[in-house]
C-alpha cells in the first residue's frame, strides 16, 4: 500500500452519526471477487435516486466537494458489520483520511490495514472542522503523522493519538503483508532448512 506521512486536501463534510458499514458499501456490492471498483458504490442508496441520478440531497453530490480527499463524520462512523469492503470503497472514491470523534473498532482496523488515516479527534474540534467544510468554500486541511497533527492554514491545530505501531506502517506503506516479506530472506532460509525435514530427506 501507498505510505501515508502527510496530506493536505479538500475536505468533505458528512454530518451524520452511526453510518455503518451497510450504507458506506450497500451488500448487493459485496459480490464483486475484485478488490477494485468499490469507489462508484460508496453510500449508493444515498448517493443515488431510484432511477440512477445523483440525489441532489446528498452531501458528496455536491459539486463543492469534488475532489475532496479527507472526510469528517459524525461519532461512530463505520459501525455494523466487519466488512472491508467499506474502507476500501471510501479509498477508491479518493479518501485518504476520515475526521471524527469516535469509529467502530474493526472499521478503523481495516483502515489502517488499507492506508487510511482514521483520525480521532475531539467531538468541539470535529464540529469546527465540519463548520468550515460545510461553508463550501474549498476548505482544506492537513494530517500530519510525522507530527500527529491536524491543521489549516488559519487557526486550526489539534493532535490526535495513533499507536505508534499503526504510525510506523501508515508512513512506511506496511500492511500485513509488506511486514511478513521485511523477514523474506530469513523465511527462506528457515523453508530450505525445514523441508528436507518434512520431506524425509535429510
Amino acid at each position: 500500500m501507498q505510505p501515508f506521512v502527510k496530506h493536505t486536501g479538500l475536505v468533505a463534510a458528512l454530518d451524520r452519526v452511526n453510518v455503518d458499514t451497510d450504507q458506506i458499501i450497500p451488500k448487493q456490492f459485496l459480490k464483486r471477487v475484485e478488490r477494485t471498483g468499490f469507489g462508484e458504490f460508496l453510500f449508493f442508496d444515498w448517493r443515488y435516486l431510484p432511477d440512477g441520478k445523483p440525489s441532489p440531497q446528498f452531501e458528496l453530490n455536491d459539486p463543492a466537494y469534488k475532489g475532496a480527499t479527507i472526510l469528517v463524520a459524525g461519532r461512530n462512523f463505520g459501525c455494523g458489520s466487519s466488512r472491508e469492503h467499506a474502507p476500501w470503497a471510501l479509498n477508491q472514491y479518493g479518501f485518504l483520511a476520515i475526521i471524527c470523534s469516535s469509529y467502530a473498532d474493526i472499521f478503523r482496523n481495516n483502515c489502517y490495514q488499507n492506508g487510511m488515516v482514521p483520525v480521532i479527534l475531539p467531538e468541539e474540534t470535529v464540529a469546527q472542522i465540519m463548520a468550515n467544510a460545510k461553508k463550501k468554500n474549498g476548505y482544506r486541511i492537513t494530517v500530519d503523522l510525522g507530527k500527529k497533527q491536524v491543521y489549516d492554514n488559519q487557526s486550526l491545530k489539534a493532535s490526535f493519538d495513533i499507536e505508534e505501531f499503526r504510525r510506523h506502517c501508515l508512513m512506511n506503506g506496511l500492511d500485513d503483508i509488506g511486514l511478513t516479506l521485511k523477514n523474506e530472506d530469513k523465511i527462506s532460509i528457515y523453508e530450505k532448512k525445514r523441508w528436507p525435514e518434512l520431506s524425509g530427506k535429510k
